[in-house]
């Protein structure tokens, strides 16, 4: 069981933001601080940016500013709003310098970095127009040049950046400088990498419609930055970050330059420091706190180095590779082996709902209650299939009362051909029962006309956004008809903080938990399966997890949730490690094609997927992937082999 794996105060002290102590930076050549959370981080930057205000304030001097877009720096805006109307703070003299912009760009696309400075920012503070600087995408190409000669003479003439905020993108590129940058470059109009523009592809409704291009700050205009804080949130920044700030500078990964700034600071959120050599294989740099957690991960991690099974590891293996340490405090050798050879083989079960008759001592789940009811949260209308399928059949086939809850609708990840599909389907009914339905070939003109002239990344109009609610519903409830829960024990929450039209979402709102309340009030589950898998690259999967926590603490009196265990999956962008993984549920290749049919009544996320994130494969080939290769790692440590296993983390 890994109940501390969400809970801030597990974390060590170096990890929250303190300065660790040297030994566990020996591979780090930046200075780096690592939050729980990227809300916690985001607070205290917006605290340095106030108080680097107030400071030139007293000066009497301007304060400059470089600023980031994009979701990294959302919640640092947030808290400066928050700060200039609750607590007085001024924003009169700071002067902005944006890094970036997508080029060809009207700065009233909903695409544009412009907009989103001044929805995010710009409209809620006191700033003065005149000092706001944002790179122009409107400009003619020819004009360029000499627009970005003026951009870096104005920050110069401003007296240079105070404090410059950076992102990183996942080819390890700051600003739009892309791999192959040189270190000196300047402000200018730069050709985009194709990941980087795979990456934007969501925001754009479709890899087609990002700009090829951008302006962006350069390099060497970052670099003379005064102080420069790198902000890194999620899994999907974990290697990146790694890469960054413990291997040798390259131009192939531009975000190193920071290695050689004399004041640089990286924060990062415990997800996108999960590479590290401090979080990954602490051994590595000295003496550790070994709880079961860090021994599991460790001998897993050894298994792999020496491609050995746990019980043939010697007491060599543990000695060449870091680890002699840990076999004078918990060794000999045979015991540490077999204690986690025990504990691994514990966490495989074919009865996710708990065996009933059985002796549930060493089993995942209880014996009893028998049946169980399970409810199982899923953030799209796929998820659930895609991540835990095969133990969502199992579940139903034992004879449990599983309901699905889908938290949103899924609409904004539905082509604009697949409604026109449908109401052709409509027309061709009506004319072939000699039966129109009501006003279907004035709706079929009047979608055809607006998906027609629909402009790229164009918000939905809100009934073409109910057309494709409806196909996601009408899939969602197909894959669950197909693997037995009926259609009363289907749920659709459409949680409000989805519902803007477009990929940016809203954080979590009282309604969102509220809807969340009333559904666990309404089952009262003794299982609770939801999706952990936060690198999805949308947010929406953090939001939905961070709905279900706040409702679980608002019923924590109740005598229901006492006897409830939590499960949460992954599957759709990553899979869990093993020494966080207390469930595993093995799938023989009948159940494996189960939940590929399954996820195939997904019929509008077939074949390409409108927002497939780094991942281009269909999710079914992800998740088959995914759950082959953890089988297949457990065959490696010794256990028995299977065709695909599908792991849990429980957390309650």
């Amino acid at each position: 069981m890994n109940e501390n794996l969400f809970n801030p105060e597990y974390l060590p002290r170096w990890q929250k933001g303190y300065e660790p102590d040297e030994f566990l930076t020996h591979f780090e050549k930046i200075p780096l601080r690592i939050y729980p959370d990227a809300g916690e981080a985001s607070v205290f930057i917006a605290g340095e940016i106030a108080t680097l205000i107030h400071s030139r304030q007293d000066q009497g001097k301007n304060c400059v500013l470089g600023l980031a877009t994009g979701s990294t720096p959302v919640k640092i805006y947030d808290e400066l709003v928050r700060l200039h109307r609750e607590e007085g703070l001024s924003f009169r003299n700071v002067i902005t310098f944006n890094l970036d912009e997508y080029y060809p760009m009207d700065p009233r696309s909903v695409q544009s970095y412009h907009r989103f400075m001044h929805e995010y920012l710009f409209d809620h503070i006191d700033i003065l127009p005149e000092n706001i600087h944002i790179p122009d995408g409107r400009l003619k190409k020819e004009e360029v040049w000499e627009y970005c000669r003026q951009y870096d003479r104005q920050i110069r003439e401003a007296g240079g950046i105070d404090l410059q905020l950076l992102g990183i993108g996942r080819t390890g590129h700051i600003g739009f400088n892309e791999p192959g940058t040189p270190v000196n470059a300047s402000t200018r109009l730069v050709t985009l990498d194709h990941i980087t523009i795979s990456d934007a592809a969501s925001d754009f409704f479709g890899e087609e419609n990002v700009p090829r291009m951008a302006i962006t700050m350069g390099t060497g205009t970052i670099l003379r930055s005064k102080k420069i804080i790198l902000l890194a949130w999620g899994e999907g920044k974990a290697a990146t970050m790694q890469k960054a700030v413990e291997e040798p500078v390259s131009d192939l990964l531009p975000a190193s330059f920071l290695q050689n700034h004399p004041d640089t600071l990286i924060l990062l959120d415990t997800a996108a420091s999960a590479e590290l050599v401090r979080i990954k294989t602490p051994w590595l740099l000295g003496p550790c706190e070994w709880d079961d957690t860090l021994v599991r991960k460790a001998v897993v991690w050894l298994c792999q180095k020496v491609s050995k099974p746990i019980l043939k590891l010697t007491d060599r293996d543990y000695n060449d590779n870091g680890l002699a340490e840990l076999v004078t405090e918990l060794g000999p050798d045979n015991k540490i082996n077999i204690r986690i050879f025990n504990e691994l083989q514990h966490t495989i079960t074919g009865w996710p709902g708990g065996k009933p008759n059985a002796d549930d001592t060493t089993r995942p789940e209880r014996a009893l209650p028998y049946p169980k009811t399970v409810l199982v949260f899923s953030p799209h209308p796929d998820d659930d299939v895609i991540s835990m399928g095969g133990t969502l059949a199992r579940l139903v086939q034992q004879g449990h009362q599983v309901h699905t809850v889908y938290q949103t609708s899924g609409s904004i990840a539905v082509f604009d051909d697949d409604v026109l599909r449908y109401l052709d389907f409509v027309n061709g009914y009506s004319a072939i029962f000699n039966n129109e339905i009501s006003g279907s070939g004035e709706i079929y003109d009047n979608v055809k006309s607006l998906l027609g002239n629909k402009q790229p990344g164009q918000v939905d109009t809100p009934e073409v956004i109910e057309m494709k609610t409806a196909i996601r519903r009408g899939e969602a409830r197909a894959a669950c008809r197909f693997i037995g829960i009926p259609d009363s024990q289907v749920h659709f929450l459409n949680l409000p903080f989805y519902n803007t039209g477009s990929v940016k979402k809203n954080p979590v709102g009282e309604e969102d938990i509220r809807l969340t309340v009333e559904i666990l009030q309404q089952i009262k589950p003794h299982q609770i399966y939801a999706a952990g898998d936060l690198s999805d690259p949308h947010g929406t999967h953090r939001v939905c997890l961070d709905a279900i926590f706040r409702a679980i603490e608002r019923l924590k009196q109740e005598e229901w949730l006492a006897g409830c265990r939590i499960w949460l999956y992954r599957g759709a962008w990553q899979e869990w490690d093993l020494d966080q993984v207390a469930m595993a549920v093995p799938l023989s290749p009948e159940e494996v094609h189960i939940k590929r049919n399954a996820i195939f009544k997904h019929q509008s996320q077939k074949d390409r997927p409108l927002f497939p994130g780094i991942d281009t494969r269909e999710f079914w080939q992800r998740a088959e992937e995914r759950n082959h290769a953890t089988a297949v790692l457990y065959d490696k440590l010794g256990m028995a082999e299977y065709q695909a296993i599908e792991v849990f983390v429980r957390i309650q």
